[in-house]
């Protein structure tokens, strides 16, 4: 099958891209001589470049009703910002760049998720079986990204940024484009979906669950770093979390259930308290990178179940739109409020409050899950109480 074969090579290459950029972006940063306040401000404008961004390109798509060609764009135009913004000193440039890396490299993020959720129903695959590729990718460049900035210095990320984005845009070209609704775009279909109760109150879900997640991800590395360990160690713990995502997301088609999203939810919600709540106590930065395959029971449980769970609720012309709102609300909104207030939190109190806190807010979001199931998800799955 040359259609899943391209799919899952373009989620290799792409989460791939992903690595480099996310978790690596700060580190750049200081080489080149920015204070902590000046990386603040750039990760947090991007954040607000990324709320524009995302559902503008995922409108585009909808109303284009092509996701393929739209990627190809975004694609093209990543690699060329993507190489730039590693490839100046300049503060006004890296500016410039960074935020254009936001415009164009993040929304591909929900676009793909939306390619691999349709193009999984037309197949007659699991949408796990696609993804598990991203996290493949996401794993891979993490170490060698670390490796490369150590013995050839942060520029090098340019010169591998480029290349890995003229290969995707290779395979993209190749790439089939997902099955559109035969349903026009209106307004309408959007003003329904997003006025309904149930969508409202899902939405609500994933922002309660999404804040921890993301101030994890946010804190980690100076968390590890206020315990005595070393930056290698963060490369570790962020490759330990990606490579764990394999499993989960290849054996989905065995542990996602229809109609049982809300619980599964729930139940990632669980472990992600557990996680955060044992974090909050380790004293041995060691074992915090250890900590981290967690991430098996937590981020690709949840993400797989929302997405399924969008999809049964959102009218089907307004999908790839419906995808960019939910990865809006885990990437987008919920990074802002978590790198402002986790920010604070962590000047104010430590790292241990924080995991605290968050894990406090994890909890908090297993209850409304479990509420929420018992709601909606029951009824649909025919129990009753």
């Amino acid at each position: 099958m040359r259609s899943s074969f391209t799919v899952k090579s373009f989620n290799f290459l792409f989460f791939a891209l992903l690595s480099m950029f996310i978790p690596f972006l700060p580190l750049y940063f200081s080489d080149q001589g920015l204070n902590e306040t000046q990386i603040g401000v750039i990760v947090g404008t991007g954040g607000f470049i990324t709320l524009i961004a995302q559902p503008l390109w995922g409108m585009i798509s909808d109303r284009t009703r092509t996701i393929r060609k739209v990627l190809l764009i975004l694609v093209l135009c990543s690699t060329v910002t993507g190489f730039l913004l590693y490839s100046t000193s300049q503060y006004a440039l890296i500016v410039l760049f960074v935020m254009l890396t936001y415009f164009f490299l993040m929304p591909v993020d929900p676009l793909t998720e939306s390619l691999n959720f349709r193009v999984a129903e037309q197949a007659g695959i699991s949408y796990g079986s696609l993804r598990t590729f991203g996290a493949l990718g996401y794993a891979v460049m993490s170490l060698l990204a670390g490796y490369l900035m150590t013995e050839f210095g942060s520029r090098s990320l340019g010169y591998t940024f480029a290349g890995l984005g003229i290969v995707s845009l290779v395979v993209t070209f190749f790439m089939p484009d997902a099955p559109v609704s035969g349903k026009p775009v209106t307004m309408k279909s959007l003003k329904n979906f997003l006025s309904n109760k149930e969508t409202l109150l899902f939405l609500i879900l994933v922002f309660i669950s999404s804040v921890p997640a993301r101030m994890n991800d946010t804190f980690l590395g100076l968390y590890i770093k206020d315990l005595g360990g070393k930056p290698d160690l963060l490369g570790l713990a962020w490759f330990l979390a990606a490579g764990s995502e394999i499993l989960v997301f290849s054996l989905s088609f065995w542990w996602l259930r229809k109609n049982k999203e809300l619980a599964i939810i729930s139940f990632s919600g669980a472990f992600y308290f557990l996680r955060f709540f044992i974090s909050a106590w380790i004293q041995d930065p060691n074992w915090l990178a250890y900590i981290q395959l967690l991430q098996l029971l937590t981020f690709p449980v949840f993400y797989t179940a929302a997405i399924q769970y969008l999809y049964n609720i959102v009218p089907v012309e307004w999908r790839a739109t419906g995808q960019t709102v939910l990865a809006l609300l885990f990437f987008g909104v919920s990074g802002i409020l978590s790198s402002f207030a986790g920010g604070a939190l962590y000047q104010a109190f430590g790292g241990r409050t924080m995991y605290l806190t968050i894990s406090g807010m994890s909890f908090i979001g297993m209850l409304f899950g479990i509420a929420l199931y018992r709601v909606y998800g029951r009824r649909k799955s025919g129990e009753t109480s």
